[in-house]
């Protein structure tokens, strides 16, 4: 009943947020009724207002029954609390959506969204308590399934040198040091801020110059990284077939490589102005540098900090399509920023030993499994209220506001049953869950950006 209750306030914040359907509340100013009709659906804005008032009332009698039931099993005093503060906020929280309803001053629906959040975010603190009060003492088996023993993991394959690997074999270490796996999402990212930016408008040069350089800027990034794990890389299962560290590639060739990347990127993203060139710079300097030699072997926190990577595609899109950075570019920025721990947590359970073979201080490593799964439960909150956020500085609509909350509810879930399962294939189906979260909010932000 928590979980639900959590996806049934999450959607009202998101329909409350959508500006494309908050419109609709026009075709109703009044409250309870509308015009003193009881569903009167004879319009699509009135089909959305009362789909959000019953969805209220539904909420409300789910919260009533989750206290409750809450009560009844005895659960963690700090569980009812939060809940309470939710159920107490929500009255409020419905005389707010009234006022807003039948009153057009400008800061009443803020309030109205501000207190959403603040509901939510006690429902997604007592979801984090609740499931580590249920999970926490039993034993969990997120390890990859090597020895636990700190022995060194097998061998991989005899490399052969460059001269012997045929030229397909040898192209195809060359595309591997690239990490092609990280392009299609940060491509999209980058697509997405593009759309936010520019709407129709958006033109084939663009999209072609900013997609061809964040390419070279990735393979740029991945090449530098593979060079400075090389021999961290050999220590790990899931890294040790990897070009350099089984010496396929010789060092100097890839360095040259990822160096011409590098400046190939920057003469491309110079086409489309100094800021997105500065922007893809950084985005190299960053991961190569920032995360991969100072935050990655030195702070439990690398993943977070190391988000920042993952959302200068947002930047880099918007600057390419404006030449300046906007406040719509700045959400999704900041919504990949807080999806990337809610996202890689899941990862680190599953080869948490790999880690500690190579001798990173990542957080399932240095605190533990049960802390991992607290924090992942925290960021997915946050995660959604990012989209959310998206939402009301941007004018996406029904499509993007039906995704979020579809494809984060399937999130919640997997991570629901991470905490249950607490196994090595609990935690990859809540990376992939998390995977196709992002990868389908950004396709529906392209979709109502263009065509919607």
């Amino acid at each position: 009943m928590l979980v639900v209750a959590v996806l049934g306030v999450y959607a009202l914040l998101v329909v409350g947020a959508t500006t494309a359907l908050t419109d609709a509340a026009a075709a109703c100013q009044t409250w309870p009724a509308c015009d003193g009709q009881w569903f009167a659906l004879t319009s699509f804005p009135l089909e959305v207002v009362w789909a959000h008032r019953l969805l209220a009332a539904l909420v409300a009698l789910l919260l009533v029954g989750t206290i409750g039931l809450a009560y009844v099993q005895d659960a963690d005093t700090r569980v009812l609390a939060a809940i309470g503060v939710a159920l107490v906020c929500y009255p409020l929280q419905v005389a707010v959506g009234a006022l807003a309803a039948t009153d057009s001053v400008a800061y009443v629906p803020a309030i109205h969204l501000g207190l959403g959040v603040a509901i939510f975010s006690a429902l997604v603190v007592a979801l984090a308590w609740a499931l580590e009060s249920r999970t926490a003492h039993k034993p969990s088996a997120e390890w990859d399934g090597e020895p636990k023993d700190g022995s060194d993991p097998a061998p991989a394959s005899a490399a052969s040198s460059p001269d012997d690997l045929g030229w397909w074999a040898l192209a195809g270490a060359y595309f591997r040091m690239m990490k092609p796996r990280l392009m299609w999402l940060l491509c999209l990212v980058a697509s997405a801020g593009m759309a936010l930016s520019a709407g129709p408008a958006l033109t084939v040069r663009t999209v072609v110059l900013t997609l061809l350089g964040g390419v070279l800027s990735i393979g740029a990034s991945g090449t530098f990284n593979h060079v400075l794990e090389r021999d961290v890389d050999r220590k790990m299962n899931r890294t040790a077939d990897r070009p350099l560290a089984n010496d396929a590639i010789p060092k100097r060739n890839a360095l040259a490589f990822g160096a011409f990347l590098a400046l190939a990127s920057l003469a491309v993203f110079s086409q489309l102005g100094l800021l997105t060139a500065f922007l893809g710079l950084t985005a190299i300097v960053f991961y190569s540098v920032v995360y991969t030699l100072v935050l990655k072997p030195n702070t439990v926190q690398n993943t977070v900090i190391g988000g920042i990577a993952g959302a200068l595609p947002a930047l880099i899109g918007s600057a390419a399509v404006t030449g300046s950075i906007g406040l719509p570019a700045l959400a999704l920025a900041g919504l990949i920023f807080l999806w990337t721990p809610a996202h890689f947590y899941n990862l680190a359970l599953a080869y948490r030993d790999d880690y500690e073979r190579g001798g990173f201080p990542m957080m399932p490593v240095v605190r533990g499994a049960a802390v991992t799964r607290k924090h992942i439960v925290g960021w997915l909150g946050a995660t959604l209220v990012g989209a959310a956020a998206l939402a009301a500085v941007t004018d996406l609509g029904w499509l993007y506001a039906a995704t979020v909350v579809a494809l984060g509810g399937v999130f919640l879930w997997m991570v629901v049953r991470l905490h249950e399962e607490r196994d090595r294939a609990a935690a990859m189906r809540a990376f992939h869950a998390s995977n196709a979260f992002l990868g389908a909010t950004l396709v529906a932000v392209l979709v109502d950006a263009l065509v919607l």
